[in-house]
């Protein structure tokens, strides 16, 4: 698909690239493909260094606005292109579907990083193929001096996204549980809220287009485990076939499916405490975050540790904006759903 009105620039190794260009496959938005920092990247400047970048055009071909972070950009794409969304028309249920994305991009995407930047061979297959996206004409000693760098700036920042010693049982049982999650859903439902995909689908898809489908650690869990969740990535990939009709396909919200609920409970035990305890991290002024997440195969809780970050005390400040946003009706019917999940620790 081509057209001179969106370009999106990404990387392959990305997992938010490819969420945001499944996003537009799905919704038949016409858009230009750009390998990030290529020779073929002709974009601006974005307001911060990260991909993937999304840039609108002018009706002369020159480009105007240049947007980064990707769930801004599928709601900006919600509010220009109709047809095929992505958002439930019940904010009740999509408040839920925010908030299943927001997971996927602040909690699943450490077990991204995990598998890439913790084991031997996925360190070298991420050394040696992510350089290749710039440059394919890379020779063995400008590849070898892009292996050194990136590999040593990555593992690096393990510590950064909470990919330590202490963190690595939680990190590897909850994406474990996670694909019995999906795996259980997939027995009964295509995607998670119903018969067509929400933000939440394209949040966990985006992570585990690296973890089903490209670091060979995290690849073989799914495969000995999860068949099915691969089969699903490979659909995501290009959903441009899928039949919508309207607003039909969505599940009630008194109805989700029993891995939809499980799921919830997940994030109660995991991505909730952490962004709590993040958030009251970075308002005392904390070098460090700690908190308790619940493994239901264990007797007792772990302790998890890592350095604040301040992006996710703003993505938890967002969530409970759009809480807040609710009418006082669907704000009940929201806390009927998420109470005993561990979840409403995110509302106040």
């Amino acid at each position: 698909m081509t057209d001179s009105r969106v370009v999106l620039a990404g990387q392959y190794g990305s997992p938010y690239s490819l969420k945001m260009r499944a996003i537009l496959r799905y919704r038949q938005i016409s858009f230009r493909w750009v390998l990030r920092d290529s020779k073929w990247d002709d974009l601006p400047t974005p307001p911060v260094p990260i991909i993937p970048v999304i840039a609108y055009t002018n009706d002369d071909g020159s480009y105007g606005d240049v947007t980064v972070d990707s769930s801004p950009q599928i709601m900006r794409l919600e509010g220009e292109y109709r047809g095929r969304s992505v958002v439930p028309p019940d904010p009740a249920l999509a408040f839920l579907d925010a908030l299943i994305e927001d997971y996927g991009d602040e909690w699943v995407t450490k077990a991204m990083y995990h598998y890439r930047w913790a084991y031997a061979d996925d360190i070298d297959k991420a050394g040696l193929i992510l350089p290749l996206s710039r440059n394919l004409q890379l020779n063995s000693d400008q590849g070898r001096q892009m292996y050194d760098y990136i590999t040593t700036r990555q593992i690096g920042r393990r510590e950064l996204v909470g990919s330590t010693e202490l963190n690595q049982p939680i990190i590897e049982t909850s994406y474990e549980r996670l694909l019995d999650i999906m795996t259980a859903q997939f027995a009964t439902k295509d995607f998670l809220l119903g018969d067509r995909p929400g933000r939440g689908d394209f949040g966990i898809f985006g992570q585990f287009t690296q973890l089903l489908k490209w670091d060979p650690t995290s690849m073989a869990v799914a495969a000995n485990k999860a068949p099915k969740t691969i089969n699903w990535v490979d659909r995501m990939d290009d959903l441009s076939w899928l039949p919508v009709q309207g607003n039909d396909g969505w599940d009630s919200l008194d109805d989700l499916a029993t891995g939809t609920q499980r799921l919830l409970h997940e994030i109660g035990r995991t991505y909730a405490p952490f962004m709590v305890a993040n958030a009251k991290a970075i308002a005392s002024g904390a070098d460090e975050v700690e908190c308790q997440i619940q493994d239901p195969q264990a007797t007792t809780a772990r302790t998890y540790r890592q350095p604040p970050f301040k992006y996710q005390a703003k993505c938890l400040q967002w969530i409970r904006q759009d809480y807040q946003a609710l009418t006082d009706t669907d704000r009940s019917r929201v806390d009927a759903v998420l109470a005993g999940t561990g979840c409403e620790i995110l509302l106040t």
